[in-house]
């Protein structure tokens, strides 16, 4: 498998993103934010590493994520019981968000909350979702109908719900626009549509992001209905005084056992989809070139997501200490 010019062609478009943010930043810190030495390195190296992740992520995800989703959501799609279609939308949506990396970011500015509650609970919410937006193409309801009922439910939570607990809401909804969530959900939903041979079924095939917006939102809201007794703000760390370039190695070096751990454990579900695909039965996976290549890409994904992960690690630190 070929990989030189894709990739390179995925590190220029990771340059071309992240070079503007960096020159930003340089600008305010020679002007009006000052930052010291050692910050401001720590914060090259994070862009480095910003570019290097995205890059071989974005790959990735391409090789792996988008084929993985489309084959996924056409055989679905094939299943003539319902009750298994809607439990494996369920079931992918929560193993797809626990995986992203924006909610593992988002977990981590939550301290009153525990991590691992809110992480689910934004999962679930995508799952659910996911699930209705399966339900919503088999019945083809108008995506503007239930898109405004949802909505509407919404901003009645709104007034039950803390006011700490409100932007945290509406930022968990932000996961389904990560690396991760958007190929996997883009493609499942061209799979669930394409065995439809009515007029609309290629516009069906779009709006799933939309909707799954819509689950971590609500069900971070019920969270805070849940805990509304504890207080809720985001956190943030002093940044050390770093000095020399050595301190700031030392701080990516002491980052990757713990960011290594957690990408693990994120990863490991999604691994455990590409063993069930690349299964020699046929009922499971009918895609034949998409078995055939999916070794390789599920390595390779493995290899991405955690260079991602680590580059996530460090503009959190760079930006949190």
């Amino acid at each position: 498998m070929k990989l030189g010019k894709p990739l390179k062609a995925k590190l220029y478009e990771s340059i071309m993103s992240v070079m503007p943010i960096t020159g930003i930043v340089f600008i305010l810190s020679i002007t009006i934010i000052p930052l010291s030495p050692g910050i401001f390195v720590l914060f090259l190296f994070g862009a480095l590493m910003l570019i290097l992740g995205m890059g071989f992520f974005t790959l990735g995800a391409d090789m792996a994520m988008i084929p993985m989703g489309e084959s996924m959501g056409t055989y679905i799609s094939k299943y003539k019981k319902i009750i298994v279609s809607l439990a494996a939308c369920l079931i992918l949506g929560i193993i797809i968000t626990v995986a992203e990396p924006d909610l593992q970011v988002l977990a981590d500015q939550v301290p009153n909350i525990p991590r691992t509650m809110l992480i689910g609970a934004v999962a679930v919410g995508v799952g659910i979702f996911l699930l209705i937006a399966e339900l919503r193409m088999l019945f083809k309801i108008p995506l503007s109908h239930i898109l405004l009922f949802f909505y509407f439910i919404l901003f009645v939570f709104t007034i039950f719900v803390s006011s700490d607990f409100i932007p945290v809401s509406f930022d968990s909804g932000g996961v389904t626009t990560g690396p991760v969530t958007v190929p996997f959900i883009m493609a499942f939903g061209i799979g669930l549509a394409s065995l439809r041979t009515d007029k609309n079924a290629s516009n069906d095939s779009f709006g799933l992001i939309a909707l799954c917006s819509i689950g971590p939102v609500l069900s971070v809201m019920i969270l805070g209905i849940i805990h509304a007794s504890k207080p809720i703000a985001y956190h943030s760390k002093d940044l050390k005084d770093l000095t020399t370039t050595k301190q700031v190695a030392a701080e990516f070096l002491e980052a990757i056992p713990i960011y290594a751990k957690e990408v693990a454990g994120a990863i490991i579900p999604i691994i455990f989809l590409f063993l069930i695909f690349r299964s020699p039965n046929k009922l499971v996976c009918p895609n034949e070139n998409f078995r055939n290549t999916l070794q390789q890409e599920r390595l390779f994904a493995l290899q991405t997501e955690h260079l991602l992960r680590l580059l996530f690690c460090c503009e959190l630190r760079q930006r949190n200490g």
